[in-house]
């Protein structure tokens, strides 16, 4: 979506290539949060280009500085299409309209150009979590792009009809994804929207890895989280590209094993990659307590009015 984590055609985009290995060899082997129903929120101003403050759910106060886009309506009667008649409150007529005005010209589908105009329409940064989560709900198979099937669907599931309407459903869904079992399930889509489906790719790319790994834990960091992408970033020639199972391990690795990694254990069915992080981690561990050591001196204590002494 834009400049985001997709599959644009800027070669400056922030997440570099798609380009994966296939799947790597692995040996073979869950989120706190509890889900539960939200008020939605009330539907605020759309803009295009907006400034305001950051409210705690995420979302931000704005300021229209520009008009909402007009999206022109189709010919017949509404009501006809409108199913608040079957009890729901919105409407198939309004989600195809809203299709319509994002579509590329020449495919039946919403392209780079027009997801970066939806984007800016709901007034959300293309590369921010709020995206990805819009893309695992619409169930979206290809980054920068939703189907005409994939977006009325979508916006069937999340039940809006409009650009306001989709923006108050963005707490409802923030809330949703802390749920564990919602989580994995995002977790899991975020691999497979990172690959590209037409090259037949398997895995993905270590630069697309590390972004999509930083995007999908942004409301909950596990602790070992920078040391785990320290380690992809700081050893290219070994980590080419991540496999699913690597990808879907990972959620796994950071819920059973503890921050000091004392109780990883290398006999257990571990992707191979996870050993070779542990054991390079505990090393770099190791290295830095002997330089804090080294550079300690009692010379660099000092005594405070308390009489307790303290290093500097």
């Amino acid at each position: 979506m834009g400049q985001c984590v997709t599959k644009c055609k800027n070669p400056s985009s922030s997440l570099g290539s798609k380009s994966g290995d296939k799947d790597p060899g692995s040996k073979s082997h869950h989120k706190k949060g509890g889900g539960g129903g939200c008020k939605e929120a009330e539907p605020g101003p759309v803009c295009g280009k907006s400034t305001g403050d950051l409210l705690a759910n995420g979302t931000k106060t704005m300021e229209v500085i520009a008009e909402t886009p007009v999206i022109p309506a189709l010919s017949g009667d509404p009501l006809k299409d409108d199913l608040s008649a079957n009890g729901e409150d919105f409407s198939l007529l309004r989600i195809e309209e809203l299709f319509s005005h994002y579509k590329d010209e020449q495919d039946d589908a919403i392209l780079e150009e027009g997801m970066e105009r939806f984007c800016n329409d709901l007034c959300v940064d293309p590369a921010e979590f709020r995206v990805l989560l819009l893309a695992w709900k619409f169930q979206a198979a290809t980054m920068c792009k939703f189907t005409r099937k994939e977006f009325v669907e979508g916006c069937k599931a999340i039940k809006a009809d409009s650009l306001e309407g989709i923006c108050a459903r963005f707490p409802c869904m923030l809330l949703e994804a802390q749920a564990e079992d919602k989580f994995k399930d995002l977790y899991r889509f975020t691999f497979q929207f990172g690959l590209d489906s037409e090259e037949g790719q398997r895995s993905l790319h270590r630069d697309i890895a590390i972004a999509l790994w930083r995007l999908v834990f942004t409301q909950d960091m596990p602790p070992i989280l920078e040391c785990w992408l320290d380690f992809l970033t700081e050893n290219p020639p070994g980590v080419k590209g991540i496999s699913r199972d690597t990808w879907n391990m990972f959620l796994n690795f950071t819920q059973v094993i503890g921050p000091d990694l004392s109780n990883y254990s290398e006999d257990e069915a571990w992707p191979s990659l996870f050993d070779t992080f542990v054991e390079w981690e505990v090393e770099r561990r190791k290295k830095w307590e002997e330089e804090r050591r080294c550079t300690w001196s009692p010379s660099t204590d000092t005594v405070d009015n308390g009489g307790v002494t303290k290093q500097e």
